[in-house]
């Protein structure tokens, strides 16, 4: 888990991209006599403020898991408000991300979203499309095993065959093939699991899971993630060589 630390990490020690799992919205509403959707809501308030944070320090990407393919097992309600909540937030926060200079992008599967939704995305989508600064991608009816299994379809619709399939031409029918793979992975909430959310794209990423429920998640918890991001060492499977020390001679 995550210690808070006031240190913050250099610009070379900052992560390119960042995978959040923003969970813990509803246990935020039920502690405070709230519905959850309200949690939800002010989840959403700190993702703007997170976005905008990570863009302050120089993150260029930012993905965040904002609806699973399993979360559709959830209650008619929640997941109605869910939807709802997609809406608000493009009119509530769609002139922010263009004045900041966010780029967004919805990665997942739209088959079964309503089409006013869509529409929803598809605008703030083409509203931001030409800014710069931070990709923020939110992953909504996503799953990771959907994920490798559509890049696959993909793969063999666009005629590739077995022979020619490897990791890097998979990646590029990957919903997340516009970003490099995240290199620092937060969860909130307490929980210590993927949930199935990037497996194919955090493979090598660091993990770092925090008892922070999201709604509460601020700029001191996110530091805390950067610094402990900078003391790892990311090897990648090879082993780092000690430095050569060159001794004085003794004359």
């Amino acid at each position: 888990m995550l210690d808070s630390v006031s240190a913050l990490p250099n610009a070379s020690e900052v992560p390119r991209h960042i995978a959040i799992v923003m969970d813990g919205n509803g246990r935020w509403a039920k502690s405070r006599f709230k519905p959850r959707f309200l949690g939800h809501k002010q989840g959403v308030d700190t993702l703007v403020n997170t976005v905008l944070a990570c863009a302050d320090r120089g993150v260029e990407y930012l993905t965040v898991f904002a609806f699973s393919s399993e979360n559709w097992k959830r209650p008619n309600d929640e997941v109605s408000g869910l939807m709802s909540l997609v809406l608000l937030a493009v009119s509530k926060y769609l002139g922010v991300m263009n004045k900041n200079g966010v780029r967004v992008r919805i990665v997942g599967d739209r088959t079964d979203i309503a089409a006013h939704v869509k529409e929803a995305w598809d605008h703030a989508e083409s509203g931001t499309q030409h800014n710069t600064r931070i990709t923020l991608s939110v992953a909504f009816n996503y799953g990771g095993r959907w994920d490798v299994v559509q890049a696959c379809q993909r793969a063999i619709r666009a005629g590739i065959s077995a022979d020619d399939l490897d990791e890097a031409t998979l990646s590029r029918f990957m919903a997340l093939s516009h970003a490099p793979d995240p290199d620092l992975f937060i969860r909130t909430g307490g929980e210590v699991r993927i949930s199935n959310f990037l497996l194919w794209q955090t493979a090598y990423s660091e993990l770092c899971f925090s008892d922070c429920l999201w709604p509460e998640f601020g700029e001191a918890e996110l530091d805390a993630a950067l610094a402990e991001y900078a003391r790892r060492d990311r090897r990648f499977g090879a082993i780092k060589e000690p430095q050569a020390v060159e001794l004085p001679l003794v004359r």
